[in-house]
């Protein structure tokens, strides 16, 4: 006697209930995983909403450890600080100044939070330089990759000395994880300061919102001459494979959402604990569509992060972190 065949399988089964379709889910998101950019901003006495990021704001410092509070209450565990000084100049010298807003704000919370906080800074010059551009400019205009670099490293020492856990050099330089890594190894800080390297990081039109915040537009021309084409993939991993290679701890690709691809690149090539920051223009686009009407803003947002994640992430930067940690803490 032949065998009967074997029922046919239904998919459906597993996703009946929310409680089946939780138990057999493949892909997971929790607080820890999320890390929340923020904004500190110098000669402002409370937050000040930044217009085209609903539910963003420039922070004091009293206004940052408020805020800072309230995202590890819902569980996140990560900040990701962004300085806007008052004063700027040519050569960005408020980066590495020991009393500036960043290293006050990073000693405050260091203050109310000790080691259960993950305080990481960004370590560029856009912030703080008179023309916006990532480093000192040449006489032609465009910057000085070397000079840029040695500033990265000043910066990254003062931000370690003032109690960071995890520099994050932003500028795209060539060379910038060595150099930062050679300086805070010479300074002592070897076994304690890890860096978390945008890599690959985007010549996009994602970024509009954040230098609003950031106070970072450039004054002149663009930053495609050291930022990446987003027409490249396999150049995004090799740009990961060298920092990797100068000592990067944690790598980045930066933006998220539209490049998905480059995420998975990325982990599958490296295998190191790896970044997506979910930028300012992917976040305040659903804000809009949904404020339109267009969509449901919880379900997208949601999706958003959770796709982030499926692609390889480990660790998702994004604006909605708090939101997030909210959500999933039900």
């Amino acid at each position: 006697m032949e065998p009967a065949p074997f029922p046919q399988s239904r998919p459906r089964r597993l996703r009946r209930t929310a409680a089946i379709r939780a138990a057999v889910r493949e892909t997971t998101l929790v607080p820890s995983q999320l890390v929340a950019p923020l904004f500190v901003k110098e000669g402002i006495d409370d937050a000040q909403p930044v217009a085209s990021m609903p539910g963003v704001a420039q922070h004091s410092i009293e206004s940052l450890r408020g805020e800072v509070k309230e995202l590890r209450a819902a569980g996140v565990s990560s900040v990701l600080l962004f300085g806007v000084p008052s004063r700027k100049d040519d050569a960005g010298s408020e980066a590495w100044n020991p009393d500036g807003i960043l290293q006050r704000a990073v000693r405050a919370l260091r203050e109310d939070h000790g080691d259960d906080l993950v305080l990481m800074a960004d370590t560029c010059l856009d912030e703080y330089t008179v023309h916006g551009h990532c480093g000192p400019l040449r006489a032609d205009g465009t910057v000085d990759n070397d000079a840029a670099n040695d500033a990265y490293a000043r910066a990254a020492v003062s931000q370690a000395e003032a109690g960071v856990d995890v520099v994050s050099p932003s500028g795209m330089m060539d060379g910038m994880v060595r150099a930062i890594r050679t300086a805070l190894d010479e300074a002592g800080h070897a076994e304690r300061i890890a860096i978390m390297s945008y890599c690959t990081k985007y010549a996009s039109a994602f970024y509009g919102p954040f230098r609003d915040a950031a106070e970072c537009a450039p004054q002149f021309g663009d930053r495609s001459g050291y930022q990446m084409d987003p027409a490249n993939a396999e150049e995004g991993v090799r740009e990961a494979l060298a920092d990797m290679a100068e000592g990067a701890d944690v790598l980045m690709v930066k933006p998220a959402a539209a490049y998905l691809d480059v995420v998975h690149r990325v982990k599958q090539a490296t295998g190191m604990p790896l970044a997506a920051y979910h930028v300012s223009g992917e976040y305040a686009m659903v804000h809009a569509a949904a404020a339109n009407g267009w969509l449901d803003l919880d379900r997208a947002m949601a999706e958003t992060l959770i796709g982030i994640r499926r692609a390889g992430a480990d660790l998702v930067i994004t604006y909605a972190a708090g939101w997030m940690a909210r959500r999933l803490q039900g």
